[in-house]
C-alpha cells in the first residue's frame, strides 16, 4: 500500500501513555489508532454518526478487525492514518487502513462492518443513502452543498441548528436568538446528502455597501471541518454580488482565528453579547 492509494487521512501524534517497555507503541493501540480515523472518515463524509444511524433505522456493527505490523512507531512520531472504503456488500462494508510515518508504511488492516438493526442485532441491507455517501466519496466527489436564499426557504434546516448551537449549548437565551431580521436577510445552509443541516449563517445590509453577517452556526460534530468557511464565503460572495465593499461582523472572541484565517481583522475592543465576549470583525471585498 502507498499513501496515495487513500483519499482519506487521519493525522495525530504519538502520545508517551501510548508507548510501552519497549519504546514503540503498544500493539493494541493500533486499533484504537484506526477506530479514532474511522471517526473522522465519517466527519468528511458530512455524515454526524449517531443522528444518521438512527434516522436510517440501523447502526454498524464491527464483524472482524485485523492488524498486521510491518514496522513500529516510536513516541513523538506524527502518522498518518489512512482508511478506505474498499466494497459495500448487502449487509457488510470492508475498510482497508494503513498507517505510515512519512512514506514509510508501518501499519495495515482491514475492518468488517456490518449494518443490522441495534435492538436485535440482527443484519439487515444497507440503506441506499449509506451507500450513496461512501461510494460518492471515495469516488471524490463533494458530501456537501451550500445553498443560499430567503427564510421561507431554509427556515426548517436553520432554525433547528441554530437553537442546538445558541439556545442549548451555549445557553444563549431564546427570545435573543431570534430577531425580525431573519425575515430580510440572505441564509446560507451546508446540507449533507441526507439533507441535513450542518452550517449555516445569514446576511444583512448594515449600511450602503457594507453588509454584516451573522448567526454563523456549524453542528457540534462538523467543527474542525471546511464548512464554517464554505458558509461564510457564500454570504460574502452573496454580499459582493449585491455591491457591497466591506462586511462587519461580530465574532466570539473563541472564533477570532477562523475568522483571521478568511481575511478578516480586529475592529474596537472586545464586548459583551448575549453573556459572550465578542469582537467586531471587518473585511473588505475585493
Amino acid at each position: 500500500m502507498k499513501r496515495q492509494d487513500f483519499r482519506f487521512s487521519h493525522r495525530m501524534r504519538v502520545r508517551w501513555v501510548e508507548v510501552d517497555m519497549q519504546k514503540i507503541v503498544f500493539n493494541g493501540h493500533y486499533l484504537m489508532y484506526f477506530d479514532t480515523a474511522v471517526t473522522d472518515y465519517w466527519r468528511q463524509l458530512a455524515m454526524p454518526y449517531a443522528e444518521t444511524m438512527h434516522q436510517l433505522g440501523g447502526d454498524l456493527f464491527v464483524k472482524k478487525a485485523s492488524v498486521e505490523y510491518h514496522a513500529s512507531a516510536e513516541m513523538d512520531d506524527f502518522l498518518e492514518v489512512c482508511m478506505r472504503c474498499d466494497r459495500i456488500g448487502n449487509s457488510s462494508m470492508n475498510f482497508a487502513g494503513a498507517i505510515f510515518r512519512g512514506d514509510e508504511l508501518l501499519i495495515t488492516s482491514e475492518l468488517v462492518y456490518v449494518y443490522a438493526d441495534p435492538v436485535a442485532k440482527k443484519s439487515q441491507p444497507i440503506p441506499a443513502p449509506l451507500r450513496d455517501m461512501l461510494e460518492g466519496f471515495e469516488r471524490g466527489e463533494d458530501m456537501v452543498q451550500v445553498h443560499v436564499g430567503s427564510w421561507h426557504d431554509f427556515q426548517k434546516h436553520a432554525s433547528p441548528l441554530r437553537t442546538e448551537v445558541f439556545v442549548h449549548e451555549q445557553k444563549v437565551p431564546a427570545e435573543l436568538e431570534w430577531d425580525h431580521a431573519d425575515n430580510t436577510a440572505l441564509h446560507a445552509v451546508a446540507l449533507n446528502r441526507m439533507g441535513m443541516p450542518l452550517a449555516t449563517g445569514r446576511l444583512l445590509q448594515h449600511a450602503p455597501g457594507v453588509a454584516r453577517i451573522g448567526r454563523m452556526a456549524v453542528k457540534k460534530q462538523m467543527r474542525g471541518s471546511d464548512l464554517g468557511h464554505r458558509v461564510l464565503q457564500a454570504l460574502m460572495n452573496a454580499a459582493k454580488e449585491r455591491g457591497d465593499t466591506q462586511v462587519v461582523l461580530h465574532a466570539q472572541c473563541s472564533a477570532e482565528g477562523f475568522y483571521k484565517r478568511s481575511g478578516f481583522r480586529p475592529h474596537g475592543a472586545v464586548f459583551e453579547e448575549a453573556g459572550i465576549a465578542h469582537i467586531e470583525m471587518v473585511r473588505e471585498l475585493s
